[in-house]
Order: structure tokens, then sequence, then C-alpha cells
């Protein structure tokens, strides 16, 4: 079933005065009306505000990036959604390398923030990071496809953490004459290969990408091991989300799984 439009009262809330227009792409869950969007908040008021004033803060070079907007109410979370800026553009399936260098610029800008200290995220994307980076129990996720042979595979990590976009895929829009836009920031303090091994895993388990396509991205250091953590956290979130659909397309993250064995040896 179609997930509905947001209310008319959250729509004045957030100043979003036109017809709302469903978006394509994502969850299917975002409007656009006029220059907003409008989803329901997947995040908490506190990491909002703090998107708003630091990451509104940075030099946007080479990149636009939609921020969360603040309501008529003051508030970032209006009745369980929240609104950002509308950035025109479209996710182009094939462009994971100029994906990943959008996403090189936006860490370059954002590299002098410190890391938030925020509540601890409870949802299934920030315990299976904490996971991936060894800051919670990997036994529980034994059982899942692939994660054995992951874990087998890690090795310390020396490279410094940042704030960082950890979901670019989907998340940067193409658009012509103008720069790529960055949009729904999911924050995480990691090194950044962190974030462009992510982009590797999802365009090789789900966008048809082969190895040759992203040979470009393969040569920085350590890209094994951060290739690992990154299918180990996209794996273990959707086993938190639905442990049988897992199961049924483990085949998906096998040609991920292999090249993260052979460049991390």
């Amino acid at each position: 079933m179609a997930a509905p439009p947001p209310p008319i009262g959250v729509l004045t809330a957030f100043r979003a005065d036109e017809r709302p227009v469903r978006l394509s792409g994502g969850r299917g869950t975002a409007w656009r009306a006029g220059t907003v969007v409008v989803k329901p908040a997947d995040t908490d008021e506190a990491s909002l505000a703090w998107q708003a004033e630091h990451l509104g803060a940075i030099e946007h070079d080479g990149f636009r990036l939609a921020l969360p907007l603040r309501s008529r109410l003051g508030t970032f979370v209006v009745d369980g959604w929240t609104a950002s800026d509308f950035c025109a553009g479209r996710h182009e399936g094939r462009r994971w390398v100029d994906t990943i260098a959008t996403g090189d610029r936006f860490h370059a800008a954002a590299a002098r923030l410190a890391c938030p200290r925020l509540p601890e995220r409870t949802d299934p994307w920030s315990a299976a990071d904490r996971v991936a980076w060894g800051e919670a129990p990997i036994v529980p996720y034994l059982g899942a496809p692939h994660i054995a042979r992951l874990v087998d595979l890690f090795a310390p990590v020396e490279a410094p953490s940042q704030v960082i976009h950890g979901d670019l895929t989907g998340n940067v829009l193409f658009a012509d004459d103008l720069p790529p836009a960055v949009i729904d920031v999911a924050v995480y303090c990691r090194p950044t290969r962190f974030a462009t091994a992510v982009v590797l895993a999802d365009a090789l388990a789900w966008e048809g990408a082969t190895v040759a396509d992203l040979e470009p991205a393969l040569g920085a250091e350590g890209v094994g091991q951060y290739l690992a953590r990154a299918l180990v956290f996209r794996i273990v979130t959707d086993w938190l989300v639905d442990p049988a659909a897992v199961r049924a397309r483990a085949f998906a993250y096998g040609s991920g799984v292999d090249l993260a064995a052979r460049l991390a040896r």
C-alpha cells in the first residue's frame, strides 16, 4: 500500500504551501511541496538540529546540500514528519565513481567539524554500524549470510574518524549545469573511506556494478578492510529488519564479499 502524503497541518508547519507530489526513489515516502521536501522522520530532533547548525556552516565546494528545516513551531519534527530543502536532480544508477567523488568533496568540507555528541541511536542502521566497528557484539549475527567470513577478514584500521555521510548511495543527485546535490545526510563518525566502501558494497549488491566498473575507487589504502565493514553494516541492517529476506537474497552480496576477501589479503 502506498505511503500517505503528509497531513495539511505538517505542510503548514513547514511552510510547504503547494500541493505535495510524491518523489521517486528511496522508500517512496518523501513528498515535494514547492521548495520543501517532507518525509517521515527517521532520526531524532537533536540530530537534525545538529545538522542544520553545523552542516549549514560548511562551505559547499563542488556540491549542493539539502539541510533540515525548522518548522514554524521552532522544531525539526512535527507529528512524526521532518522537512528539508528541495534540491533538483536525479539518482543516476551507474555514476558510482562520481557519487564517491562528491562524497569526498562533502567530507573535505566537513573535516573540521567535531563529531557530534548526541543520544545513542537505536535504529537498525546505527546498531549495525556499531557491530561493523566492534562497538557492539557480533555474536548475535554470525548466523546471517557471509558475516562469519567477513569478520575473519577484519584487521585494525588506523585512519582517523570524522563526520561522514554513511549512506551516499541514492543520496547524491545529478542535474545538468548544477553541482551534484547531497541529500538525506546520515551522520556517522567514521573514516571517510568507510563511506566510499558503502557505495561500493551497494553498487555490487543492488545496482549491477562489476568490479571493473569500480576499479578507479579500489586503489585506496585499506579498501578491503572498509569494504568488509561496509558489507557487515549492510547485512546486519537487513538482518535486523527482516532475517528471512536476507537469507533469500544472500547471493546479492557474494561478489562484494569475494572482492573484500581479495583486497583484504
